[in-house]
């Protein structure tokens, strides 16, 4: 099984005192255990990159360009990097239209259209019900990962 690595999880990975960071860490040591092959996208570093260099006051985590760029490396060696590109754009703008998105929610449209194209077949995310509405995502909680062995 392929699974995208949504943001979310990214940033519980980097951030030991996280309360979300022991089920993510089992989660990703279980599935990579088992074999399966982990992606990021692009989007996903261009939204982590966002959160980490962030202030504190605004929901971020306050780090610098440098340490947030440390981080980023150990994501891009431990995980394998989905490419972006015209197809990935199109799937985008199909799903954009057809299930109206509006907001913040382009950006979940986005991974959905990344997984779509490139044959992803699941998502591990905390925000599940981000991706409800778009069909051929599975999604997988951490939590589900370590409790069931899914």
């Amino acid at each position: 099984m392929s699974v995208l690595l949504d943001t979310n999880i990214l940033l519980r990975l980097i951030e030991p005192s996280d309360p979300e960071y022991a089920v993510v860490r089992d989660a990703v040591k279980t599935l990579t255990m088992r074999g399966e092959s982990l992606y990021f996208s692009p989007q996903n570093l261009v939204e982590f990159w966002n959160v980490c260099t962030r202030s504190a006051a605004r929901n971020g985590l306050g780090l610098t360009p440098e340490e947030t760029n440390r981080r980023a490396l150990l994501i891009e060696h431990q995980f394998r990097l989905v490419p972006d590109n015209e197809r990935v754009y199109q799937e985008w703008r199909r799903l954009v239209v057809v299930h109206a998105v509006s907001g913040v929610q382009v950006h979940d449209a986005r991974i959905a259209a990344i997984m779509l194209t490139h044959g992803i077949g699941a998502l591990l995310t905390l925000n599940g019900r981000d991706f409800a509405r778009f069909t051929g995502v599975s999604i997988i909680h951490p939590r589900e990962v370590v409790l069931s062995g899914l």
